[in-house]
Parts: C-alpha cells; structure tokens; sequence
C-alpha cells in the first residue's frame, strides 16, 4: 500500500508547474481537474504509479494508499507549488473538495493542547471513524498529507477494514448494527455531503461487504445510545481494533483511505506537546474526494 515515486517521475514533478486550483462551489472545478490529470499523465513513468495507485484502493485486498512524496516536500517545502502537485495526484482518484465553506480547500490538522484528547487535533487518541459519519453523503475518500511528524514520536496513523470487521461478528450483531437508531455529532454549513442522516444505521444495507460502514467510536463516549446499541457498536470496534494496521506518516506521505472499505484513526501523541512550541507539532492537511456518481467507489 506504499507507492514509491520513481526518480524519473519525481524529476519531471520538480520541473513542473501546476495552475492554481479554480473551484466550483466546494468542488474542484472541472477545467483543472483536466489539467491536472493531463498534465500528469503526460510524465514519464506516471501510468506506471497511477496504476499502482488504482490496485491499492480498488483491488481486492486494497482500500487504501500512501503515497511517499518526501522527495518532492524535501525540495519543495509545504507550500502553494507542492499542495497543487498532492491535489494534482488525488485528482486522479476523484474530483477533490471541501464541505467547509471557511476551508478553501485543504484543512490543516495541527495539534491543540486545550483540545479534547479525542478530536483529530487533540493530543490523545482518535479512535475509528469515518469523517462526516452523520452525513447522507459522506466523501467517498478522505486524505490526510504529513507536512510534520509528532517530534516527541507519537500519533501513528491506524486503519481497519470495516468489512471485514463487520464478518467477524455474529449475524445478531450485524442485524442490530443495520437497524437505524445510531447518532452522532452535529450538522451545520457544510457542502457537498447532502443532508444530516440521524438516526443512521452503521450498515447502510446495501449487499455484505458493499456501501458505507457509518461508524465513530467516539459515539460511544459522547452520545447516549440504548444498551443494545453500544453493545453492538461496541462489539464492532473490539473487531477493528483486532484487525487494524499501524504505522507512521513521514513529511510528504500522502495517505488516501476509501470510506466505503476502511475506518481510521490514530494512536496518541508523544507525552509533553505542551512543551513543543506550536509551530513545531504535528501538522496534517486534510483534503475529502468525491467519486464520480456509478463508480466502484461510488456504490
């Protein structure tokens, strides 16, 4: 699931300059999702990494990818050039956007100290989830690019095929689970993920093995759920947690998740980000995908 650029490639990205990003409503606008693509593939050895790309998010065993552009980030730094070159490469999975109107496009994921431990930018913790879990429609892809690691060698990245998860426990379970009587979180001025959807069912009924698996652990802790609800939601989340995989973003890898397939989250920070000066903690952007409507990755 670790996509290697090749130095052919990386050379030809270190040449190149991108147009800036034009958007359409929270969509990346058509005419640069084109000249992104067709740009890109026009390099050598792009067919090659694109492909690479595609079996490790829609071949059987896949649902998620990371991408290592350090090389491109050790040159380049993390500004405006390198962010057009990570948007360029996610264009070729699905059109990017935003569902907050404040973010124009990517959302920085720093570390807060006075933060719940629990949110993607406390400190703590951040067990599985899908982002936008309460939405009707969720992004069908959701990226975290490292621009800094954790100096006090915390926060690595953890994922779990939901589906597989969902096999593992027993059919009542798994009846519960599709039943809609889960909530969680609020729902205000967002973009491009339809409407609230509360209650919702974890298991959206579509056929096994198919469709979101709308699950947050976090429900858990912060909403009031019947007792057999959190038995169930708590059942599945032992599961992801048995079956996750672990490991640690480097400045410039760009991880791409399918939330149709997998659930993630991230273990706990080093201990005395307090005494890390702000603009030397963790820092991740954050950039969502929508998959076009007939799509493997829209079903």
């Amino acid at each position: 699931m670790f996509i290697d650029i090749p130095r052919e490639l990386e050379a030809a990205l270190l040449g190149l300059s991108l147009q800036d990003w034009e958007l359409d409503g929270p969509f990346l606008a058509a005419p640069t999702v084109e000249h992104y693509r067709s740009t890109l593939a026009a390099l050598p050895q792009f067919e090659r990494t694109a492909a690479a790309l595609s079996d490790a998010l829609t071949g059987k065993s896949g649902g998620y990818a990371v991408l290592r552009l350090g090389g491109l980030a050790d040159v380049l730094g993390a500004g405006d050039r390198f962010r057009r070159l990570a948007t360029a490469f996610a264009a070729q999975v699905a059109v990017p956007f935003s569902p907050f109107p404040k973010w124009p496009l990517w959302k920085d994921i720093g570390v807060k100290v006075d933060k719940d431990p629990g949110k993607s930018s406390g400190t703590g913790y951040n067990a599985f989830h899908m982002d936008l879990v309460n939405a009707t429609l969720p992004p069908d892809f959701t990226t975290l690019l490292c621009v800094r690691t954790d100096p006090r060698d915390g926060g690595p990245s953890i994922l779990s095929d939901a589906h597989a998860a969902v096999a593992r426990l027993p059919e009542q379970t798994r009846a519960l689970l599709a039943e809609p009587a889960f909530h969680y979180g609020t729902f205000f001025d967002l973009n491009g993920v339809g409407e609230e959807c509360k209650p919702f069912p974890i298991l959206d009924g579509t056929e096994p093995g198919r469709g979101f698996v709308r699950f947050t652990a976090k429900m858990l802790e912060r909403s009031e759920l019947g007792r057999p609800q959190a038995e169930v939601a708590r059942a599945l989340e032992e599961e992801l947690v048995r079956g996750q995989v672990s490991f640690m973003l480097e400045p410039g890898d760009y991880l791409i998740v399918d939330q149709r397939r997998f659930l993630h989250g991230r273990e706990a920070l080093g201990n005395g980000q307090e005494k890390v000066p702000a603009a030397d903690r963790r820092l991740l952007l954050q950039l969502f995908l929508r998959a076009p409507s007939g799509s493997a990755a829209a079903r």
